[in-house]
């Protein structure tokens, strides 16, 4: 049963990682904690993705205001729990929360060209491609409701 916890004090030091082959396609924990930090004033929301009480990821989103839409920011599976759809549970579960906050009604997020993994995760869930590009990033989003 994935369930998520917003990163406080007493979860924020869990030695989550990626295999080696991924690290070119996601950040770290400590990267996406970092990334929560700086997007403090856009409301950013970082959570532990737990399987019971097991830690098996992060996930971050926060407000782009910009675009009028939520950045899902990053989701990351634990290299040890990987492939039992831990990462899709969540996201849905995130994607719910953005929907219940009704700030925007549309989420973007962005993942590096060839992680097909995250690709097809994300069509699985109703992204679509916009057609943009930030260097080798390519841009997806998704309306809400």
């Amino acid at each position: 049963m994935i369930r998520l916890e917003v990163v406080d004090p007493g979860n924020w030091r869990l030695g989550l990682k990626v295999s080696e082959s991924q690290k070119h396609f996601v950040s770290d924990d400590m990267r996406l904690l970092a990334r929560a930090y700086a997007y403090r004033e856009s409301r950013s929301n970082a959570y532990v993705i737990y399987d019971e009480d097991v830690p098996v990821g992060m996930a971050l989103y926060y407000d782009c205001d910009e675009r009028k839409a939520f950045d899902f920011s990053q989701i990351f599976i634990d290299e040890r729990y990987q492939g039992k759809g831990f990462g899709t549970e969540a996201a849905r579960q995130i994607l719910k929360i953005m929907e219940s906050d009704g700030k925007y009604d549309k989420v973007i997020l962005c993942y590096i060209d060839g992680n097909e993994a995250a690709k097809n995760m994300y069509e699985k869930l109703g992204f679509c491609l916009t057609g943009e590009c930030d260097e080798d990033e390519i841009i997806m989003e998704k309306v809400l409701r």
